[in-house]
């Protein structure tokens, strides 16, 4: 059984920093992506980064790209700097052995996702 757990999130004001972590455990990642998803209250879920083909690809959405950094250990990481007020969401961790290339952010693509965790920017 496949289980993805995130930690990290928290309180910030703009112009602040955090890390995501998402442990996973119950499979082998040699294909498909590594996502990071968000959702804020009465949107849609949006994909953030991704990590695919064994770490050799990563993508990122253009509201994030130059601020947040998708990394993977045996962890992923969600590195975000410069924080904004928009970036406030629920952040889920997500695996998808379909997903790659363009279809990185397609949801419907992963499986596999965590519970999430609350990420709250102050102005």
């Amino acid at each position: 059984q496949v289980q993805l757990v995130e930690s990290g999130g928290g309180s910030v004001q703009a112009g602040g920093s955090l890390r995501l972590s998402c442990v996973a455990s119950g499979y082998t990642y040699s294909s498909g992506c590594m996502g990071w998803f968000r959702q804020a209250p009465g949107k849609s879920r949006e994909g953030v980064a991704a990590i695919c083909d064994g770490g050799r690809s990563t993508y990122y959405a253009d509201s994030v790209k130059g601020r947040f950094t998708i990394s993977q250990e045996n962890t992923v990481y969600l590195q975000m700097n410069s924080l904004k007020p928009d970036d406030t969401a629920m952040y889920y961790c997500a695996y998808g052995s379909r997903a790659e290339g363009p279809r990185w952010n397609w949801t419907t693509y992963y499986s596999y996702w965590g519970r999430g965790t609350q990420v709250t920017v102050s102005s």
